[in-house]
């Protein structure tokens, strides 16, 4: 029971409606489905109805139609499962186990429903203890073979191949024209005119290492699957995270925006503050100034009183003579300016449009590059030119490490003899460098914090530690001048030099040369890349030719185009995290994209988008695009459109 549930989990439940396949129909790549959810998947498909073609929901291969003007139901309905497929589904499948235990046959026909206990392997017929008497009684079926009818591992194993058309006819022969198992009857009818029918037990050893073959090609398949649903999911992980980060960076810039807005809140309420105060205490002054001056005029009001209803003329005349004394020293105080007044002026149309045009940064889909309506942004542009450097840096090569979350850019400078590493820590930007023995060619990553760089006049590999200045680590001594190199495994490189037949060594970390490539047109490799399932990458400006070779010096594909598609000296190259390859057209001021295979795709950068004599080039783990174009390093990005601005 538990082989039978493991088996129907694991190989025969649909992976569209994640239930035990019900009428399973299986595609020419081998993957199966339930025919009901694969029409209504394949009527979401308008591409493929268009191309007459069945695409498969798994590895999206199309699958051809024997009638492609009938309707998309007639399509799948012709599909039939594999016979691995059916015989589990038979075995195993809903109502197997109920099919262990039928009823007699024989019995079946009188109505009655009687248990079976044996199976004859010629009547394909199962008896119970009664019937089978009967049935080993009769001439023609007494020397049947019989075997327990519970015992279906050996049921199946004795069941004989019998015809389909002709049902008392057994299987014996197999047509190769047609691809099918036939008996002597069919082959006398339906395929007297096929040129090569074999026989069957001919064919089975054939078929057998076929179908062995097949499995092996699917068990492989089923490795790339699963490892493509894991990388997916890491990708998924990944976005979701960059997602946080980048709500987390809209909020502080929002923040920002909102503390300017305070500041300059406070700035104006304390102006208003101050100007006020200075107002008011302005206006108490004046008050008491005013309160000390009617004092002065009550006293002389009641002194004048006094005098005025005194009959004392001598009194009188004094003060008469005072007051208009006292008057004319009066000052007149009313021509004083008025105090100013505290006033705020806005204006409401200028604030909005200032608000509006308010930007708290920009977003923008990043594609791949592998995305064919992808468009190519320039994001930013390093300088390399550091303190120091006797001549314009020359950038040979360049590559990206990520070290304790700060991009490191990794330069080979061949005028100053230098390798460079390129990092911001705002508000600056930094350019540290280590002076090598002579001019360095090629950078190799060997993690996050380590590059191999190759110094050929001086037949040296170097290994330098990036912290994130560059600290020298090694120095390796190598038998040949080393130009192109690139990291194959953690013990091996991948090395490049001019003028041998064999012109890429595969060399220890010590510099011995484990095996030697012949790359077949390239015979003195510029730059090198190893890809993804460890084939290699040349590039040659001598030939105008790019050549990919497995590890054991097997030809995969040769790149030279001709007409107005002729490479013009071809140099750096790498590829993208789904294979494609990205090749720098030096003199024409190109950067290719070619499929895995070495298919032209499209160029993806030219001079227009500001590339002038481009040399290394690299990708980094956020998919923005790395290219040297002497003394800087060109970035780009790869949006679906033009960037959304926020307002």
């Amino acid at each position: 029971m538990a082989t039978a549930k493991k088996l129907t989990d694991n190989h025969l439940t649909c992976v569209i409606c994640t239930e035990v396949f019900t009428d399973p129909a299986t595609l020419e790549c081998n993957h199966t489905f339930c025919k009901s959810c694969l029409l209504k998947y394949t009527n979401t498909q308008p591409d493929a109805i268009q191309a007459k073609c069945i695409p498969c929901p798994s590895c999206r291969q199309p699958t051809k139609v024997t009638n492609p003007d009938s309707p998309v139901e007639e399509w799948v309905g012709q599909l039939k499962p594999s016979h691995v497929i059916q015989g589990l589904m038979d075995d195993f499948g809903p109502g197997a186990e109920a099919a262990d235990v039928n009823n007699c046959s024989v019995c079946k026909q009188q109505g009655k429903t009687t248990p079976a206990t044996s199976w004859c392997s010629v009547c394909d017929d199962v008896f119970c203890d009664g019937c089978l008497k009967m049935h080993n009684m009769m001439p023609m079926s007494r020397d049947h073979e019989v075997v327990d009818a519970s015992n279906a591992t050996k049921r199946k194993s004795k069941h004989r191949f019998m015809c389909k058309t002709h049902k008392d006819k057994q299987i014996e022969l197999f047509c190769k024209d047609c691809r099918m198992a036939i008996c002597h009857t069919c082959c006398s009818i339906k395929h007297r005119k096929c040129d090569d029918v074999d026989s069957l037990d001919s064919m089975t050893p054939f078929v057998r290492e076929h179908l062995s073959n097949q499995n092996q090609e699917l068990k492989i398949k089923m490795t790339t699957s699963e490892n493509k649903i894991i990388f997916r999911k890491s990708q998924i992980t990944e976005i979701n995270s960059k997602v946080q980060n980048i709500k987390d960076d809209i909020r502080k810039s929002r923040q920002a925006v909102v503390e300017v807005i305070l500041r300059k809140e406070k700035q104006l309420l304390d102006k208003v503050d101050r100007s006020s105060d200075e107002q008011l205490h302005a206006l108490q002054a004046e008050i008491k100034s005013q309160e000390i001056e009617m004092q002065m005029y009550q006293q002389q009001y009641e002194f004048t009183a006094n005098a005025v209803t005194s009959n004392c003329k001598r009194d009188m005349y004094a003060v008469y003579e005072s007051v208009r004394v006292a008057s004319t020293d009066i000052r007149d105080t009313d021509n004083k300016p008025a105090p100013g007044r505290v006033v705020f002026t806005h204006d409401m149309d200028k604030l909005r449009k200032a608000v509006n045009d308010l930007q708290l940064g920009e977003v923008a889909v990043v594609r791949g590059v592998s995305d064919r309506q992808s468009t190519p942004v320039l994001h930013h542009t390093i300088d390399c030119e550091a303190d120091g450097d006797k001549e314009d840096p020359l950038l040979w090569d360049v590559t990206v490490l990520s070290v304790d979350g700060i991009n490191v850019t990794v330069v080979a400078d061949y005028n100053n003899n230098s390798l460079k590493t390129c990092y911001s820590s705002k508000p600056n930007t930094h350019v540290n460098q280590l002076l090598l023995s002579d001019w360095p060619s090629h950078i190799a990553k060997l993690s996050e914090s380590q590059v191999a760089v190759s110094v050929p006049w001086s037949k040296q590999i170097v290994t330098v530690n990036v912290t994130p200045e560059p600290v020298l680590l090694s120095t390796i001594k190598t038998s040949k001048e080393y130009y192109a190199l690139a990291y194959l495994s953690p013990s091996q490189l991948v090395a490049g030099t001019y003028g041998q037949s064999h012109s890429v060594d595969i060399l220890d970390m010590t510099g011995k040369i484990l095996k030697s490539i012949n790359t077949g047109v390239i015979g003195n490799p510029d730059y090198i890349h190893v890809t993804s399932n460890n084939n290699l990458i040349v590039s040659e400006g001598r030939v105008n030719s790019l050549v990919s070779v497995t590890c054991e010096g097997e030809a995969v594909f040769t790149y030279a185009p001709t007409g107005d598609r002729a490479l013009t000296v071809p140099w750096g190259v790498t590829t993208t995290s789904t294979g494609d390859i990205l090749l720098v057209d030096r003199v024409s001021h190109k950067v290719i994209q070619l499929t895995e295979s070495g298919q032209f795709v499209r160029d993806i950068l030219t001079q227009q988008d500001g590339l002038s004599c481009p040399r290394g080039i690299c990708l980094d783990g956020d998919g923005f695009l790395y290219v040297t174009c002497d003394p800087y390093v060109k970035v780009f990005t790869f949006v679906q459109s033009v960037h959304n601005q926020i307002t």
